[in-house]
């Protein structure tokens, strides 16, 4: 079973930033698509952020220009950094992955999933 953990999850204050890793127990190269999504509370999950098996990226609206992911094979991680964080971007994040495929911002496309962890902006 494929296993995924994500850390750096914290509190900040308005216009601070984070780093966010995943650690895959996969070797990650092998995935057609990774990504962060983020949920509130009462709130559909959103996804955040896509790279695909070649390093293109994708991004939600509202995070482009701040938010930036990536990743190293070589350590089988996935990163999501942070920057000029809004109170709105307070949510639990979670880390996906996919094994075929094209990069979606659909939940349901995913197969395998982390435990999250949560990022809280205060302004």
């Amino acid at each position: 079973q494929v296993q995924l953990m994500e850390s750096g999850g914290g509190s900040v204050q308005a216009r601070g930033s984070l780093s966010l890793s995943c650690v895959v127990s996969e070797n990650i190269a092998s995935f057609r698509c990774m990504a962060w999504f983020r949920q509130v509370p009462g709130k559909e999950r959103e996804g955040v952020a896509t790279i695909n098996r070649d390093g293109s990226t994708t991004y939600t609206d509202s995070v482009k220009g701040r938010f930036t992911i990536s990743k190293e094979n070589a350590k089988n991680t996935l990163y999501l950094q942070m920057n000029s964080l809004k109170p709105e971007d307070t949510a639990m994040y979670y880390c996906a992955a996919r094994w075929f495929g094209y990069c979606t911002g659909g939940r349901s496309d995913y197969d395998y999933w982390g435990q999250g962890t949560q990022v809280t902006v205060s302004s």
